[in-house]
């Protein structure tokens, strides 16, 4: 069995920045994650990292997979299917792909995944013209007509991206304005064929073994069935749990781990770090994340220096 004193488990920010820390602390580690920079690959642009002015959402997680790499450690493509602490407080990690590694502590970074609207029609369609990545998928929708449901700043940011390919977009928005940064909504409306529609919401999507169109709760142009090729949802995050759901760890009310100022969590020998924990008030950026990597990672190599 492969032992470390350190498995971090995902990849995406908050798990690559710890990695780095790890590596210049001399902790020998493994990171486990499906894929290198998370939902960092579905990012359109980034605009807001100290020192690039901008730079494109995979090209930053390939380079942050490369920096981790450069110090020899292993992003090892797998799926964790269990956590199982022993006695003694270690943890074996059981992996789908069938071997278990055992590892003194663990940073948990899973992040979170998009969520769904649960509306009739988005379940059926997904692939077939329901998609969560505008970078992703856009490149299937040229010179189309799609829709964007949200009106965060990943919603908006899928808009600017989307027009760009697509012949028309609408922006759904329920609420009577966007809340997207200023920077995203100026660019929005500076673009023509696009149209934002608020206080809307969609109630169904709909076609034969393809989107045709989605039902709107209000008209437009006179019919609640706006006529789209594709529908892009961008309605927010909701953290990756699951994997330690079962052994008790603190949560607060909207299902995100609990951190210390450390990033400890209520289990023993085991941090969090990034989208899916309560601290750095909340503010879900690549920025808080990496730098909840590198606090926990900080914490752990006392942690191990003590023992």
């Amino acid at each position: 069995m492969e032992t470390f004193d350190l498995v971090i488990i995902g990849a995406g920010p908050a798990g690559l920045s710890a990695s780095i820390y790890a590596s210049r602390y001399g902790i020998k580690h493994l990171v486990l994650g499906e894929v290198a920079g998370g939902l960092l690959t579905q990012t359109f642009e980034i605009g807001n990292w100290l020192g690039t002015e901008m730079i494109l959402g995979s090209d930053f997680a390939r380079t942050a997979a490369e920096h981790v790499k450069s110090y020899g450690t292993e992003i090892r493509p797998e799926t964790v299917e269990r956590l199982e602490q022993k006695a003694d407080n270690t943890w074996h990690i059981a992996l789908a792909s069938g071997g278990t590694i055992e590892s003194k502590t663990i940073l948990f970074a899973t992040g979170t995944q998009h969520r769904h609207l649960g509306v009739p029609g988005e379940h059926e369609l997904a692939g077939k013209g329901v998609s969560y990545c505008p970078t992703c998928d856009g490149f299937f929708f040229r010179k189309k007509t799609v829709a964007v449901v949200g009106g965060g700043d990943s919603a908006a940011s899928a808009g600017v991206y989307l027009a760009g390919v697509c012949e028309r977009v609408y922006i759904i928005v329920r609420e009577k304005t966007m809340l997207a940064e200023r920077f995203w909504q100026e660019s929005l409306a500076k673009l023509p064929n696009v149209e934002i529609l608020y206080e809307t919401n969609v109630t169904a999507i709909e076609g034969e073994n393809k989107v045709e169109h989605v039902q709107l709760d209000k008209p437009y142009k006179e019919s609640t069935a706006l006529a789209v090729d594709g529908v892009f949802i961008e309605i927010g995050l909701k953290p990756n749990t699951q994997l330690v759901d079962t052994l008790g760890i603190e949560k607060d009310t909207y299902g995100y781990i609990v951190t210390e100022a450390d990033q400890s969590t209520s289990l023993e020998n085991l941090w969090a770090a990034g989208d899916i924990t309560t601290n750095s008030n909340r503010f879900h950026q690549i920025v808080t994340a990496a730098s909840e990597g590198a606090i926990a990672v900080n914490s752990i190599l006392t942690h191990l220096q003590r023992r």
